[in-house]
Formats: structure tokens, C-alpha cells, sequence
């Protein structure tokens, strides 16, 4: 049974910074990558930032700059640490993989960045 949760969201001043992670279990991050998403108010779940097994990073444009994506393979966990945070990064980060063309999706974590 595959399980991915998120912690590390929360409140903070634009401008700080937040580090996001994921842990899973019965996957693999080093053999199917993992990705973050974000569903921010009134808009479309996007993507942040991905990661492959490998360890090769791939940011949209839009993301580029202020996101880093990592991943420890001994713990099976993920990471995005998040810079220079401006309100309307405020959303849900949700972690995402699969296997098999399946996808497997965390619960979210909350992100609330105040003006």
C-alpha cells in the first residue's frame, strides 16, 4: 500500500521561508521520481516541481528561482524548500508519484504566507 505524507506547511511573512516533506512508504522515490503540487485559491492543482529516480529536477518556468526540489533516498522522503515566499504562494502542497501509470497523491499541506 502506497502512503505519502506531507508536513511542514504552516504560517509565515512574505519574504520567509518554508521546507515542505514528504515521507513514503511502499514506494520508491529513487526508482519513480516524485512531484509537488500546489492548488492555490480559485485556481487549477499546478505543478511546482518534479524530481526523477535519478535525482534530475525540472521546475515550470513560472517556479524556477525560488523552489528546490530534493529527495533522500535512504529516508524515502522528499523535500521542497520554499524561498522568498509572497502571498499568493498560499495553498495546499500536495506530493504526488506513481507507479504503473497510477497515481498516488499525499493529503496536502496547508501553506498560508501574510502580507
Amino acid at each position: 500500500q502506497v502512503q505519502l505524507v506531507e508536513s511542514g506547511g504552516g504560517l509565515v511573512q512574505a519574504g520567509g521561508s518554508l521546507r515542505l516533506s514528504c515521507a513514503a512508504s511502499g514506494i520508491q522515490f529513487s526508482i519513480n521520481g516524485m512531484n509537488w503540487y500546489r492548488q492555490t485559491p480559485g485556481n487549477q492543482r499546478e505543478l511546482v516541481a518534479a524530481i526523477t529516480g535519478g535525482g534530475t529536477t525540472n521546475y515550470p518556468d513560472s517556479m524556477k528561482g525560488r523552489f528546490t526540489i530534493s529527495a533522500d533516498n535512504v529516508k524515502n522522503t522528499a523535500y521542497l524548500q520554499m524561498n522568498s515566499l509572497k502571498p499568493e504562494d498560499t495553498g495546499v502542497y500536495y506530493c504526488h508519484t506513481s507507479r504503473n501509470w497510477i497515481p498516488y497523491w499525499g493529503q496536502g499541506t496547508q501553506v498560508t504566507v501574510s502580507s
